[in-house]
């Protein structure tokens, strides 16, 4: 066993796991690697892998994780998803013809040295998650919400006026190039550790004030809960109801693809998987720093593993399906438009503020 391999297998199991993924199912994967990060010795990838379509205008889903290192169960869903869908495809026949009409991309670790240190920042200190350059519209609470004032404390934004950090560079570059031009796309981003109930969030993180995809978002969320009504752990809502931040790094995604594509539709959700439940099923998660934001006891991470399965397998059919759900004309967006408001701004619902109003 090579130095390289035994070092990343007791650091970094999780891209041990992904490299064996990728060899095992290579002729299904189109594989890149935009950035490889060298840490403790050791030039670590950022790997992107595609799936699926390549035609140019296939819907596409992005699954995104490891933004945060310490929250490896993020990774660590999206790779038994993978390993799902290269077994599948051997014999799936309706899987096989899924993929030929939408494209998979998967972005399974994006800070592969905070995951190597289980941090929450990357190597240099900083939050990547409030690393943007977008500034909130509204008050966000103090540090959590990102700040410049040292490296040494968490949610550090990093320098003012420096480009972002080299993992930050690699995912946005690889998201405009994968779906700047797609003319509906979805992506989720994996995370853990807030509240005790798992959430569907959708931007802004910046502001208070609805988004422009609200419609879609609704569509989309009505779809998911008429469709699994047995399914209810998801709350899905806007991510400044529960707390708003600068640096949102899918805040500056969306607005890039709504300057490069003003007539597509890109929802960038984040799960945020409600770790706070799993402490208080289990205290002794509160004696380790890794236990506040991973499943610590084995049936419990493999209970974790699968339950995330059926959204990733409905996100799937809803883009392959997209004209059963997707609001199409003005009178339909503004109805769409009009119930998001009702359910998640009932202050301005009694204002029936038109769409592109807010």
């Amino acid at each position: 066993m090579s130095r390289r391999i035994y070092h990343i297998q007791k650091a970094l199991p999780e891209l041990a796991e992904l490299e064996a993924l990728i060899n095992e199912g290579r002729k299904e994967m189109r594989i890149s690697a935009p950035a490889h990060i060298h840490h403790a010795g050791t030039q670590l990838p950022i790997y992107s892998i595609e799936m699926g379509s390549r035609d140019a205008i296939a819907p596409t889903l992005a699954l995104i994780g490891g933004v945060h290192g310490v929250e490896r169960i993020g990774s660590q869903i999206i790779l038994a998803f993978l390993r799902s869908l290269i077994h599948r495809l051997e014999w799936d026949e309706q899987l096989q013809q899924q993929l030929e009409k939408l494209r998979l991309l998967f972005i399974p670790i994006v800070n592969p040295s905070g995951m190597w240190e289980n941090s929450r920042c990357n190597a240099n200190g900083v939050d990547l998650m409030r690393n943007a350059p977008v500034e909130a519209e509204h008050r966000t609470p103090m540090l959590v919400g990102g700040h410049r004032l040292s490296r040494h404390l968490p949610w550090y934004r990093g320098r003012r006026n420096a480009a972002m950090e080299p993992e930050n560079q690699a995912l946005t570059s690889v998201i405009a190039q994968t779906l700047y031009q797609q003319p509906l796309c979805i992506s989720l981003d994996c995370h853990s550790g807030f509240g005790s109930r798992d959430r569907i969030w959708f931007p802004y993180a910046k502001s208070m004030n609805p988004w422009p995809g609200l419609a879609e978002a609704h569509a989309l969320t009505q779809l998911f809960e008429h469709s699994y009504p047995n399914h209810s752990m998801y709350l899905f809502e806007p991510q400044a109801h529960s707390y708003t931040t600068n640096g949102d790094v899918w805040d500056y995604l969306y607005d890039g693809y709504q300057q490069a594509n003003p007539n597509g539709v890109f929802l960038p959700l984040t799960l945020e998987m409600g770790s706070w439940a799993w402490v208080r099923k289990n205290p002794l998660h509160l004696l380790h720093f890794h236990g506040l934001f991973n499943p610590v006891l084995p049936h419990r991470h493999q209970r974790i593993l699968r339950r995330h399965i059926t959204l990733f397998d409905f996100m799937m059919s809803a883009l392959a399906n997209q004209t059963a759900w997707l609001p199409q004309g003005q009178a339909h967006k503004q109805q769409q438009h009009s119930l998001a408001l009702q359910r998640w701004y009932p202050n301005l619902a009694e204002k029936d503020q038109p769409l592109g109003s807010c």
